[in-house]
């Protein structure tokens, strides 16, 4: 049957063919012509006027006709036989002098038969005349051999460019995605609906019409929808939201409406629009009137979802990282019936997202996925696919025939803090500043209750940063409390405050600019969003401060008072403030620590979770296990850095959780 199908369908080489042999047809007709004309125009001999004259001497011309006053065309009476040539029957030959009296009255004097005629185009001068009406002809034909819809229908703007999936598409089955569970029971129970509709319809139920998956980017919402085409066994149509917007007007909307007429051609079928947001987007979110494209392909998606006519049998699968800005009215029950939620996995969900990357792999016996799970607190599976094979490759890098546990780790620190720069090199000077900087982080997340346990701290440059000290959480959390934001803020300004300490307020650099940056953000939001200022209460102060989307929130903006904000600003320098001052007093009071990390970090360069505890117990670090690398000679052109690359702002491991 399969090859039955594939004789049936025209292969692009045999397409390729027709066209060609159709040009090449083209272009040998003209050419047969005139050879046939040339085939008929032998036996005519071409004379020079010298020749003619004498022939027409000895009486050997029977007729000639004069053609435009220019060229004789004759007939001999005798053949004429040329050297060399055969014998002709026929002449032409070109007067010298045109309308010559003198020639009409020697044709006379020898009884000649006298002709005129004007000159007719050869089909060569026709053939040129036409040809930029033929090269013309020849482009709008091939673009409109581009238009053809299956080389049938005219145009093709409107079809929809939805992909069915086929039986040898590689599967992705729900063994292959993890992390997950709640989703992929939600969606387990739409493909029993459509293999076995009678065990829900019997009691009542309907099929569901449409699910929304919505989570952030790299949570596996396409994956799930792979999965779900692998274990349904039904057809399957896959699209982007971007496929239906062209530049023509009404494209998109026709586009709509040949997908679900697809759709229910094979229903019971599955059809998923990814990134739905690209035509989903709440209408009215322009300024001005006119005609929007991209709502009229909404409003059909709207009908044809649930309109007047049923589209029974055919569900709507679809997938967004924005569900903020889609359309009321295209969530609603009736549309989509469920909107499921794909967030970042927890330490399980990791677990199971690593195992499943894993297993292809060859994994050393040191690799501790467990370890790993923990370590990768916010990680989505995106992140941590990408962790898994940049393992891969560090151990092929390192000629490894596994990959080893410590192969993972570089990987991960080079996922989360960049890639390491051992060619940029620092002044002794700018190093001991640096390690007194990363200190200073150091100690405050030590020192300070509400900090999560310090996991790493390096002066090796990495990314965009020259120095690093960075925190994991022990398990996942959903909430913060506001200890904890307060030893976060304090964590921030302890590398400014130990530069002020140990050199004084002349040497303090600009590398805390990141820094400031996070703190400011934290304290804005701790006094405006969050409601634990004291002063402002627990209030809500400019809900609209990230960007307006048009048309929704343009007039619904409230401003704040100048009151209001003048107060908001104090406070917020207030916060802002303490936590500076406190981590100058923490870093004043353990003033030994301080300067035992420094001295480590400029002798080691980087300090696990076990070292910093050892120099916090008074303990003697153990010997290297082998000397640091000698760094690649510098770029001249990384020495000139701007100053807000001087420093790493403290990693806090994972994104910012919700406040509890």
């Amino acid at each position: 049957m399969a090859n039955e199908s594939q004789g049936n369908t025209p292969s692009p080489m045999s397409r390729i063919s027709k066209n060609l042999a159709f040009w090449i047809l083209l272009i040998l007709v003209p050419i047969a012509y005139i050879q046939g004309t040339n085939m008929r125009n032998e036996g005519i001999a071409k004379l020079a006027y010298s020749d003619y004259d004498e022939q027409l001497r000895v009486d050997n011309i029977a007729k000639v006709t004069i053609v435009s006053g220019k060229e004789l065309r004759g007939e001999f009476v005798r053949d004429y036989t040329a050297p060399g040539k055969a014998p002709a029957k026929r002449f032409i030959t070109t007067l010298p002098v045109t309308n010559s009296d003198r020639e009409l009255q020697r044709l006379r004097d020898k009884n000649v038969r006298v002709d005129a005629e004007e000159a007719r185009p050869s089909f060569g001068q026709y053939l040129l005349a036409a040809l930029p009406w033929i090269v013309l002809f020849a482009f709008w034909f091939f673009f409109m051999r581009q238009m053809q819809a299956n080389g049938a229908k005219a145009f093709s703007f409107g079809k929809s460019k939805a992909k069915l999936l086929s039986g040898d598409t590689p599967k992705v089955t729900f063994a292959d995605v993890a992390g997950c569970d709640e989703a992929k029971y939600d969606l387990r129970e739409i493909i029993e609906f459509l293999k076995d509709p009678q065990k829900f319809t019997k009691l009542g139920g309907r099929l569901p019409k449409g699910a929304l998956l919505v989570g952030p980017p790299g949570t596996g919402k396409t994956l799930l929808a792979k999965a779900v085409a692998g274990e349904a066994g039904r057809p399957f149509f896959s699209m982007s939201g971007s496929d239906f917007v062209e530049m023509f007007v009404g494209v998109g909307a026709s586009r709509v409406r040949d997908l679900f007429e697809q759709g229910k051609a094979h229903a019971p079928c599955i059809i998923f629009i990814d990134e739905i947001d690209a035509v989903g987007r709440h209408r009215g979110a322009g300024l001005g009137g006119g005609h929007d494209e991209r709502e009229q392909t909404l409003n059909q998606l709207l009908v044809e979802m649930d309109g007047f006519e049923s589209n029974d049998g055919v569900i709507l699968i679809a997938a967004t990282n924005r569900p903020d800005v889609l359309d009321p009215a295209l969530l609603r029950p009736g549309r989509f019936d469920r909107q499921i939620v794909v967030d970042s996995p927890d330490y399980k969900g990791r677990e199971g997202i690593l195992r499943v990357h894993m297993r292809n792999k060859p994994i050393a016996a040191d690799v501790s996925i467990d370890a790993l799970a923990k370590s990768t607190p916010g990680m989505a599976g995106a992140d941590l696919a990408n962790l898994v094979n940049e393992g891969a490759l560090l151990a092929a890098r390192r000629d490894h025939d596994k990959i080893y546990m410590a192969d993972f780790e570089d990987a991960k620190d080079k996922v989360m803090l960049g890639a390491e720069r051992k060619s940029l090199v620092m002044k002794d000077e700018e190093r001991r500043l640096t390690a007194y900087h990363e200190g200073g982080h150091a100690v405050c997340a030590i020192m300070v209750k509400g900090n999560d346990p310090l996991h790493k701290v390096t002066i090796v440059p990495r990314g965009r940063t020259l120095g690093v000290a960075y925190t994991l959480p022990e398990d996942d959390r959903v909430s913060v409390t506001r200890q904890q934001i307060e030893a976060r803020l304090v964590m921030a300004y302890g590398g400014r405050a130990a530069e002020e300490l140990v050199f004084g307020h002349d040497k303090v650099t600009a590398g805390a600019a990141s820094d400031i940056q996070q703190a400011t953000g934290i304290a804005r939001r701790y006094v405006a969003q969050w409601g634990l200022s004291e002063a402002i209460g627990p209030i809500l102060v400019g809900e609209n401060e990230t960007e307006v989307f048009l048309g929704r929130e343009l007039h619904s903006r409230r401003n704040v008072s100048e009151r209001t904000a003048e107060q908001v600003d104090a406070e917020v320098k207030r916060v802002i403030s303490d936590a500076h001052g406190r981590a100058r007093t923490v870093l004043t009071e353990n003033r030994e620590l301080l300067d035992k990390i420094a001295a480590a970090l400029l002798d080691r360069e980087t300090l696990t979770r076990e070292d910093i505890a050892l120099l916090q117990r008074g303990e003697e670090l153990p010997p290297r296990s082998s000397p640091p690398s000698a760094p690649i000679a510098a770029d001249p052109a990384a020495a000139a850095l701007p100053p807000d690359f001087k420093r790493a702002p403290p990693m806090l491991g994972g994104p910012e959780p919700r406040p509890a």
